[in-house]
């Protein structure tokens, strides 16, 4: 009984850390091709880096309310930053992670 749940933590164990470890790798994109260290110190914080990312709009299916409002032919979007740069919008995490990695990188 004790093997089987050494396996069983085992199995857990690594399945975990499989997902963490590819999340990390997938969230933590290198950018410093595009941004030049030059460029890099002219950001005060991270607010002014997110200020600076170019700015992506999604499409995003409308609440109840808006069609209430406006009508079955309305049409909602979002609009936010790409702080990584891969063409889809990020969330605040992600463009601190990504300002974090530059200034590890540049201010070190």
């Amino acid at each position: 009984m004790k093997r089987f749940q050494v396996l069983i933590f085992a199995i857990t164990y690594l399945i975990l850390f499989s997902t963490f470890a590819a999340q990390a790798s997938e969230k933590s994109r290198d950018i410093s091709h595009l941004i030049t260290q030059e460029k890099f110190s002219t950001y005060a914080n991270v607010a002014d880096f997110i200020d600076d990312s170019p700015k992506v709009t999604t499409i995003v299916q409308p609440q109840a309310k808006d069609i209430a409002e406006y009508g079955k032919g309305v049409v909602k979007s979002l609009t936010g930053s790409d702080c990584d740069r891969d063409g889809k919008m990020d969330d605040n995490a992600t463009c601190n992670r990504v300002y974090l990695k530059l200034w590890l990188k540049y201010k070190r």
